[in-house]
């Protein structure tokens, strides 16, 4: 379970905070007038982006129109799992939604991508995404039953940290517009993230709205930029996959918390069977006790094949292996953005942006190279 969250952590450091923030901006107002008259005057030396010349004609000031990116991020978030079936050996899968709790589990990771990008239009960038991130993470998870009073008590629990490396690829687009110095973006990209312990690359989806301000210096090449924004991320929701039980779980010290469980296991049940061979007949056929009784049989059996199945594997072999299946979501879909970017001139800019929103945090610090073509 560790690497399923880490993965999902990774897939979402590569796609946030991608957007490097420059934009065709209409020169307007009289501060501006005389840059504005030689726009119009000069001629556009590149091919791209098309229009490119209609656009400076018309007194668009345009960024270089390639570039390249180096970004670093980090950041931490949680995530919900739902719908989550296990097994172990290729054995049955036992649907695990009402008896595994996860609690405190925040996963941090950090990621350094590489993002070239183009300018097809005046007003509309496109970019690839390459990247290559680290994680840790530690996972706490615990097996819970209820009792006749429908009180859920935790029969034994799992703690482990691990971590790993994942690569992705992507790409993106992104709509802007500026007049005097004001703009706003959409910034949209898909991603897919390769990790080994997944069947297939997780793919996500994120949409991000800015707006905001530059403000220039007495050189009008030279400016600083602030904005605030959200986007929001949207995961591939099913994931299965297989991975050796050492990779989800510490081995040692596994053997005493299962054989603990166990017991609980047992003695819930002979609870549970007392309780109800001490009803009247009357008070059986009471539907409350009897969803009380169903409840308590149904998860009292989930939670001892699990840990059954888990005893198996892991004296049966040194390579057991565990199986599954799950529907995952972020515990925030958006986030709120603010940034900065210092542009030197039209060649160079540094810009940092961080995002903060309930579970979800995360920084960002980037170097920017643009060039005409």
């Amino acid at each position: 379970m560790k690497k399923i969250l880490l993965a999902l952590t990774i897939a979402f450091v590569f796609v946030i905070q991608t957007f490097g923030q420059v934009y065709t901006n209409k020169e307007v107002g009289k501060k501006n007038q005389e840059l504005a008259d030689s726009l119009k005057k000069s001629e556009y030396p590149y091919i791209l982006p098309i229009w490119g010349a209609k656009a400076t004609a018309k007194g668009y000031n345009l960024p270089y129109s390639a570039g390249v990116s180096v970004n670093y991020f980090t950041q931490k978030s949680e995530l919900i799992i739902q719908d989550l079936f296990v097994g172990f050996n290729n054995g049955p899968m036992y649907d695990l939604d009402e008896v595994i709790r996860f609690d405190n589990s925040t996963a941090y990771a950090s990621a350094l991508t590489v993002r070239p990008d183009v300018w097809i239009l005046p007003f509309l960038n496109i970019y690839g995404i390459f990247g290559k991130a680290n994680s840790s993470t530690e996972i706490n998870a615990g097996v819970w039953i209820p009792d006749t009073t429908n009180t859920w008590h935790e029969v034994t629990k799992f703690s482990t940290t691990a971590n790993f490396d994942a690569v992705s690829a992507g790409f993106g687009m992104t709509p802007t517009l500026g007049v005097g110095g004001g703009w706003i973006a959409l910034d949209m990209n898909v991603v897919w993230t390769d990790v080994s312990a997944l069947d297939k690359p997780v793919f996500t989806f994120v949409f991000g709205p800015r707006v905001g301000k530059s403000f220039k210096f007495k050189n009008p090449n030279r400016n600083i930029a602030v904005w605030a924004g959200g986007f929001r991320v949207k995961f591939s929701s099913s994931t299965t996959g297989s991975m050796n039980l050492n990779e989800v779980l510490p081995v040692d010290g596994l053997q005493p918390k299962i054989d603990a469980g166990l017991i609980k296991v047992e003695d819930a049940q002979v609870a549970v069977n007392d309780w109800w061979g001490g009803l009247t007949p009357i008070e059986q056929k009471n539907p409350v006790n009897i969803a009380k009784f169903d409840v308590a049989n149904r998860t009292i059996e989930t939670a001892g094949n699990l840990l059954v199945s888990m005893d198996g594997a892991l004296n049966d072999s040194e390579y057991a292996s565990v199986q599954y299946s799950l529907n995952k979501s972020l515990k925030d879909k958006w986030n709120f953005i603010v940034g900065s970017q210092f542009q030197l001139n039209k060649h160079y800019m540094i810009r940092a942006e961080y995002g903060f929103l309930g579970s979800r945090q995360q920084f960002m610090a980037g170097l920017q190279y643009r060039f005409g073509l």
